[in-house]
């Protein structure tokens, strides 16, 4: 749990939590009985054991993101840092989209193997780690890459893609196992995780 909670950084505070929650709390109501739901689960498979579980209609979560103005979120809206000078994402997604299923992207070395996809509708990236035996799996289906890409520019628009999401079907979006814990992340229609 350390690992995941650590890239949110020292500015991740209390009140913002205590904010979330009231806010969740306020909005739970107003969840529909016919919405998606984004669900999370991380189990530690180390030493400490902790569990986290979160599950939050997207509808709610809509309405929340926009609200939080921390880091590099602001309105609904993450900054996109590092890499990608001289990238238009844009461009890339466009192409992709237009070529029939393939695979894109392979790399592969003595420690790691990187696989990007496109499989019917969704982006696929698969990585692979000897050292720590991690496995991490991502599938996006491209109506929802197309919507994070929908803001401006080197940002990428979560509010946006939470809407796409809605309109997809049950959805595995990310996965992740290695020494030290297990991630799940997916989209349904039920109110409760597993």
């Amino acid at each position: 749990m350390k690992k995941v909670l650590s890239g949110l950084g020292a500015g991740f505070d209390t009140g913002l939590c205590c904010l979330f929650v009231l806010t969740f709390a306020a909005a739970m109501a107003t969840a529909r009985a016919d919405d998606r739901w984004l669900h999370v689960k991380v189990d530690d498979t180390g030493g400490e054991g902790e569990k986290v579980r979160v599950n939050v209609p997207l509808s709610l979560a809509e309405k929340v993101l926009p609200c939080i103005h921390a880091h590099d979120l602001e309105g609904g809206k993450v900054k996109i840092r590092g890499e990608v000078n001289g990238i238009d994402l844009r461009a890339l997604v466009d192409a992709i989209r237009g070529a029939g299923d393939n695979e894109f992207v392979t790399v592969e070395d003595r420690h790691e193997h990187v696989r990007v996809a496109k499989v019917g509708g969704d982006l696929l990236i698969k990585v692979r780690e000897d050292h720590d035996r991690s496995k991490v799996d991502v599938k996006v289906p491209f109506t929802v890459v197309e919507a994070l890409l929908s803001g401006g520019k080197d940002e990428l628009d979560i509010t946006a893609g939470l809407r796409a999401l809605r309109a997809q079907g049950d959805t595995e979006l990310v996965t992740v196992n290695d020494n030290a814990q297990t991630v799940r992340i997916w989209v349904d229609s039920r109110n409760t995780g597993e």
